[in-house]
């Protein structure tokens, strides 16, 4: 009980130099790529589930959308692993880290926007300022569109390192408190475990749907300026 609350959030570190780079690169191993003709089961799942997910979340783009394929369906399957495996016991999460979602937030989020100032000039800058606009209104509302637009990225990486922590927080605190309940009442720990492995499998759900959401997210600003 004595365990820094937020331990579980610090780089880890392997003599004194960090190790998120193979941490981030350890999910890619979870999906291998096979040269048979006939595919195994785990394989064979796998790919059933990105073709799902890809035929989901395309379908509305056009084509110049539909190139973004290849990117948003690794994005879904890097975040979705990550968050999987940032479950295990004394594991790291990095998508609990703000600045790492950032990273991936802004420079989706700018090549969206660029796409739509490159192909809908008109129609991107028209969003600043909706159609029947008061002459005194339209200052304020070019400012407050421009903010919203550039919120964008943060939201995406709030929510997404918010939920996560969230959840590993939960988890810590009630493993803590099962664990220094057993010492008092047997049957009082023992509810507090069953809540502890029910919250653990929504985590389990929580961690595919943040993923999912994050990734819808950027696809609805790929389709609003495609």
């Amino acid at each position: 009980m004595n365990e820094n609350l937020f331990a579980s959030f610090i780089t880890p570190t392997m003599m004194g130099l960090p190790v998120v780079i193979l941490i981030i690169m350890f999910p890619s191993m979870l999906f291998p790529s096979t040269t048979r003709l006939i595919s195994n089961r785990l394989v064979s799942i796998q790919q059933w589930l990105i073709r799902m997910t890809a035929k989901q979340m395309m379908t509305i783009h056009n084509k110049k959308g539909q190139t973004w394929t290849l990117m948003l369906i690794s994005l879904i399957m890097f975040i979705g692993s990550t968050n999987l495996l940032g479950l295990l016991p004394h594991s790291f999460t990095p998508t609990t880290q703000l600045s790492m979602n950032l990273g991936m937030a802004i420079p989706l989020w700018a090549g969206t926007v660029v796409l739509g100032f490159r192909y809908k000039t008109k129609a991107s800058l028209a969003h600043f300022l909706p159609q029947g606009t008061p002459l005194p209104l339209i200052p304020m509302l070019v400012i407050i569109e421009t903010i919203s637009l550039f919120i964008q990225p943060m939201a995406l990486a709030v929510r997404l390192t918010a939920n996560i922590t969230a959840g590993h927080l939960l988890i810590h605190l009630i493993g803590g408190a099962t664990l220094a309940l057993m010492d008092i009442s047997m049957t009082t720990a023992f509810i507090t475990f069953v809540i502890l492995v029910l919250l653990t499998v929504l985590e389990f759900a929580v961690a595919l749907i943040q993923a999912y959401v994050f990734t819808l997210l950027v696809s609805l600003y790929l389709h609003d300026n495609t």
